[in-house]
């Protein structure tokens, strides 16, 4: 029994368990809730409310990048959240909430920006590097048929010989 323990227990495996644990622990202690949860944001007015769902599904986290502020749980989305439903209920209307937003933070805080000079990059950038790839993909396997080509040609007339020779023998 103590054999088969010292065989279990090699120190590598101890050191293993070790740094798991150790990384359970740091994952465990980031999970909890880092500040009081808030109170949730009620609106007497239901098109006020209408207005700041769209103007919430419209305008992006800064901090997520790839999620609107209703999808994100950042701290900051929450701020925005917060931020938008207070102008709101100032009584501005959703297109001064909105410049107000991309003043402060610019048109990236946008999920659809405007197409402007600002902007050609951010619109344009993923065509011009699709076409960019499928020109060099191309370019590619016409240099590889080329070669191809050309290999076979370089054969020698003593080779060709001998090739012939083979391929009769068989």
């Amino acid at each position: 029994m103590k054999n088969v323990m010292k065989k279990v227990l090699t120190p590598h495996l101890v050191s293993y368990a070790v740094v798991i644990l150790f990384c359970l622990l740091s994952l465990q202690l980031q999970a909890g809730p880092r500040s009081a949860p808030r109170e949730p944001i009620v609106f007497e007015n239901p098109q006020v409310e209408d207005d700041y769902l769209e103007l919430s599904e419209e305008l992006r986290c800064l901090v997520c990048q790839n999620q609107n502020l209703i999808d994100s749980n950042a701290e900051l989305a929450d701020d925005l959240r917060r931020e938008v439903a207070r102008m709101l209920k100032q009584g501005k209307t959703k297109e001064q909430v909105k410049d107000f937003m991309v003043e402060r933070y610019g048109d990236f805080v946008l999920y659809n920006p405007p197409v402007k000079p600002q902007t050609w990059l951010l619109w344009g950038g993923p065509f011009v590097l699709m076409f960019w790839g499928l020109f060099a993909m191309l370019k590619k396997i016409k240099a590889g048929k080329t070669e191809n080509n050309d290999d076979s040609s370089a054969l020698s007339e003593q080779e060709k010989e001998k090739l012939q020779a083979i391929l009769k023998n068989k």
